[in-house]
């Protein structure tokens, strides 16, 4: 079981900002930048490519919301997004606030946020939802 696997069944706490039947939007506990947030699925596959194509499709219109709700929240141009997937191998993708293409350079160093800082952000994208 990976730990997004966890995270979805409730064994692991997570920063929630959306979920449905199938998938799952949270905080990620390390993020470039505040706000950055993780969009999974719930069912368990490893590489994004190769979740079923009925839930590629409904997992972009899951995180246009969340998406939307991050760009109100945050100082930023846009909401960019990323699939990486080395990290959990369990497929998910990146919405993190950018203002320049930098802002998804993954090798930068990460953030260490305090819980009540994570859950600030939380608030703040929940409110703008």
């Amino acid at each position: 079981m990976t730990l997004f696997s966890k995270i979805i069944t409730g064994e692991i706490p997570c920063y929630k900002i959306a979920e449905n039947e199938k998938f799952l939007a949270f905080l990620d506990i390390s993020p470039l930048v505040l706000g950055h947030t993780l969009v999974v699925p719930k069912i368990e596959v490893d590489k994004f490519f190769d979740v079923p194509d009925e839930y590629l499709g409904e997992m972009l219109l899951f995180a246009k919301p969340v998406a939307r709700a991050i760009e109100r929240s945050f100082a930023c141009n846009r909401c960019g997004i990323s699939v990486i997937g080395l990290e959990v191998p369990h497929a998910h993708m990146h919405l993190v606030p950018i203002n320049y293409a930098d802002d998804l350079n993954f090798t930068r160093k990460k953030l260490t946020l305090s819980p009540a800082e994570l859950e600030e952000a939380r608030k703040k994208i929940l409110e703008n939802s």
